[in-house]
């Protein structure tokens, strides 16, 4: 039995000047589901959290939550207010007040959802326990490291048990530790039965979190589902890397592109897409100056394929 839906918006549409960021976007989000966004800078990624959160009206479109103990949806921005209650958000960068301990800051934060102080003083243990802070609880975030702020600020939107998590690229800047902490406790959210909405820049991190992919570019959906399959759809299985003093040549030589469905330039490294990558490494062992990794496609490839490999500065 599919869960049931939790969180939609459809056909939504922003515009700032001439320059459209969303362009008729829909999705929908079950209960415990992770949906993941990516896309270039300028993709509207961050607009499309900012609509879902009411914090940007759209020009058209609708967003709506729909309460899992049943009744009516409730829809930006007439019910504002009940479906803030329901989220927790994780933004890009840390609002964190410094001059609060870890422990003030979740319990001032409760009292926007309207929680009793004792309430809030039993649930801040739990909370601080689930980021790994129990014993920072007296910190102020200035004595963080950065992984640390990033799970307090986890912390502080789970205060109000939200169904739906709004998650924008939580782990950025942080080392690959706190990154796969920070995965094992959204992993954690997720087989509780929460939901969370993610946007990332960071390929592996979609495709172990998330069951369902949205890619965009120019504020338009070009792919939908799930990481797998979205890749088995668009790529050839298998890819050969090739790198070093000389790789570029490759590129042209007539033998190798033969072997391969596509050929494709990043860099200093030759990429082979192909369907099998026997024939293409025997014709390379003649290169043995060359550097080569023989791999599965992944999200990556998919990303670079959908989008384009050209660098894109707007944000």
């Amino acid at each position: 039995m599919p869960a049931p839906l939790l969180f939609e918006a459809r056909d939504l549409r922003k515009r700032y000047g001439a320059t459209t960021v969303v362009d008729g976007l829909s999705f929908a989000i079950a209960a415990g589901e992770c949906l993941g966004v990516i896309g270039p800078n300028g993709a509207g990624k961050t607009t499309t959290v900012r609509m879902c959160l009411g914090q940007t009206a759209p020009d058209a479109g609708q967003v709506r939550y729909h309460p899992p103990q049943g009744g009516a949806p409730l829809e930006m921005p007439r019910d504002a207010l009940a479906i803030k209650a329901r989220l927790g958000v994780v933004s890009q960068f840390d609002t964190l007040d410094p001059d609060f301990t870890c422990a003030e800051n979740l319990e001032v934060f409760g009292r926007y959802f309207g929680l009793q102080p004792a309430a809030m003083r039993a649930r801040i243990p739990r909370l601080l326990e689930f980021a790994a802070l129990a014993r920072k609880a007296q910190a102020r975030p200035g004595e963080l490291s950065g992984g640390m702020r990033r799970r307090l600020s986890l912390a502080r939107a789970l205060v109000n048990e939200p169904h739906l998590l709004l998650l924008d690229e939580p782990t950025t800047g942080l080392d690959p530790q706190a990154r796969h902490l920070m995965w094992e406790r959204l992993q954690q959210l997720l087989q509780q039965g929460c939901a969370i909405l993610l946007t990332t820049h960071f390929m592996d991190e979609a495709e172990r979190l998330c069951g369902r992919l949205l890619v965009l570019d120019h504020g338009r959906k070009i792919a939908e589902g799930r990481p797998r399959e979205l890749i088995a759809e668009h790529l050839e299985p298998e890819v050969v890397e090739a790198y070093g003093n000389g790789a570029l040549a490759l590129a042209q030589d007539a033998t190798l592109r033969a072997l391969a469905q596509r050929v494709e330039v990043s860099g200093e490294t030759v990429f082979f897409y192909t369907q099998d990558a026997r024939p293409l490494l025997q014709a390379l062992a003649a290169h043995g100056h060359l550097r080569t990794l023989h791999r599965p496609a992944n999200l990556e490839d998919l990303f670079l394929k959908l989008t384009g490999r050209q660098i894109r500065e707007d944000g």
